[in-house]
């Protein structure tokens, strides 16, 4: 009998490990999502021509990183990532790599809403695109 329940072991704990892997799964995705649209707005924030346009796009950064609850959302500013989940951050909790990508670009970012110039914004930009974009 106990040989009997050994060879179903394996069966049994992979079994119950699934829904856990694919809720992971979906989280990350959802992470993924948010990032890859936050890294369109930074390039945006980039090319923009005047600061008020680039400071537009790095809030659109922002509010995908940190979601609709987070700290620094503002949701005058818009949310491209609406309905995607519940922001970047959040939705990496538990992979360290990636949400130190994500807080560095958090960071780079929100330096840019408080630049004087274009210059500096483009240059948080270009920063926040890049940790965005890290492997």
């Amino acid at each position: 009998m106990a040989k009997h329940v050994v060879s179903w072991l394996p069966a049994l704990l992979l079994a119950a490990a699934l829904p856990v892997g694919a809720s992971a799964a979906d989280s990350g995705g959802a992470a993924s999502k948010q990032a890859a649209t936050a890294s369109a707005h930074a390039g945006m924030a980039l090319g923009a021509a005047d600061l008020k346009t680039a400071q537009l796009h790095l809030h659109h950064v922002v509010n995908c990183l940190v979601g609709p609850s987070g700290q620094g959302f503002d949701a005058k500013a818009g949310n491209p990532c609406k309905g995607m989940g519940q922001g970047a951050i959040t939705d990496a909790k538990g992979d360290a790599a990636t949400e130190g990508r994500l807080d560095a670009a958090l960071s780079r970012a929100e330096h840019g809403l408080q630049a004087t110039t274009l210059d500096a914004a483009h240059a948080d930009a270009q920063q926040a695109m890049n940790a965005l974009q890290a492997r």
